[in-house]
């Protein structure tokens, strides 16, 4: 599995390119991360979306579908889709430092 440098920090990735240790994930490898996929700035948008990816994983083992993300943190699916418009659930779940939820395709 590839491992680049980002934020001075060594990351493995897996073939589809998420993270495969979320556990050393930190908000400069997210920016790094989210510029990478063509976000220049995370918003407090974005981090609260982050953020409930990251909660969800870590119960359940997988982030969270896209009608849950709309659901349970009241972020409609038009402003996901501004927010991270290469798809939002896989586009914040690589930000996030999660492996791909199960859901998408």
């Amino acid at each position: 599995m590839p491992i680049e440098i980002i934020a001075q920090q060594p990351i493995e990735f897996d073939a589809e390119g998420y993270m495969v240790d979320h556990r050393a994930w930190n908000m400069d490898i997210a920016q790094a991360l989210a510029t990478h996929e063509g976000i220049p700035e995370l918003t407090l948008r974005h981090i609260i979306v982050l953020n409930f990816m990251r909660k969800e994983f870590e119960a359940t083992g997988d982030g969270p579908s896209l009608r849950k993300l709309t659901r349970e943190i009241g972020v409609p699916t038009k402003e996901l889709y501004d927010l991270f418009p290469n798809g939002p659930a896989k586009t914040a779940a690589k930000i996030a430092g999660i492996k791909r939820p199960r859901g998408c395709l």
